[in-house]
């Protein structure tokens, strides 16, 4: 299989910055999750964020997409800085699927549509379209049960997509597949945001995968969680996942990347 790293229009644009975290601090009770956090994420960039669990990067996803307030600093997203207004901008896509098992695959992704008042029919009618250049043709008229984890996370990717969100915050997305699976989902996502931009946050555990799939990483300290590294992914844009991995500059990101976490 052939894999494209993210092409140069995805990269750090002159379309000026969708996302700002600015000295954000979270406290759950005596808990401190997250202390003073600074990240800026242009539009269409991909950021991908690696850390210890217990850090706080789902807290941050949550902050991003107004589904949480900070205690204090600002998270502004498109402009927005209020829950409701960030949260209009945002589709987060939670590592289990949770497609509905007693819907069809084809009504699990239309599902946001029908959320914002469209009918069944006309859900089914757009999203249609997409199910074979997102690797799911005749997957449409199956429930989950018949799925593979795969095409389960294809699924639940589309009905992400669909809902029209510019920014999407993918929270280890990937999570609960096998290897062979996941890296073969890596590259799937990779060529997807190639076809339909948007700009993302990929919150995983897989230094690699957030190598692959972004243009750039940020390594978060334990908790509470500060940035203690962020990399520019600048490496060859074609060839297949075995040889992007083995590349000499690929190699030396992935070890800064795991001193980071380490330190």
């Amino acid at each position: 299989m052939k894999y494209e790293m993210p092409s140069a229009r995805n990269g750090r644009t002159s379309g000026g910055t969708c996302i700002a975290v600015r000295r954000v601090s979270r406290w759950f009770g005596d808990n401190h999750v997250l202390d003073e956090l600074d990240l800026e994420v242009d539009l269409h960039g991909r950021l991908g964020i690696v850390g210890a669990s217990g850090g706080g990067k789902s807290t941050l996803l949550s902050l991003i997409c107004g589904l949480d307030e900070p205690d204090s600093g600002e998270v502004v997203v498109q402009g927005q800085s209020t829950a409701a207004g960030r949260l209009d901008c945002c589709a987060l896509m939670p590592q289990r699927d949770l497609l509905m098992p007693w819907r069809l695959a084809i009504d699990n992704a239309g599902l946001a549509l029908e959320n914002k008042g469209v009918s069944r029919r006309k859900a089914r009618e757009r999203v249609a379209p997409l199910f074979e250049r997102f690797g799911l043709a005749g997957a449409d008229y199956l429930r989950p049960a018949e799925l593979s984890g795969g095409m389960r996370q294809r699924v639940a990717f589309l009905r992400t997509l669909v809902s029209d969100k510019e920014v999407l915050l993918l929270d280890e997305p990937f999570g609960a597949l096998d290897s062979i699976t996941r890296a073969s989902m890596q590259a799937w996502l990779s060529s997807a945001l190639d076809a339909e931009p948007r700009t993302v946050v990929l919150v995983t555990h897989d230094v690699e995968e957030a190598l692959l799939v972004c243009n750039e990483v940020v390594v978060m300290s334990a908790r509470p969680g500060r940035v203690v590294d962020r990399i520019t992914v600048s490496v060859p844009k074609r060839g297949s996942r075995r040889e992007i991995v083995a590349e000499p500059e690929f190699v030396s990101l992935r070890e800064r990347a795991m001193e980071a976490l380490e330190a």
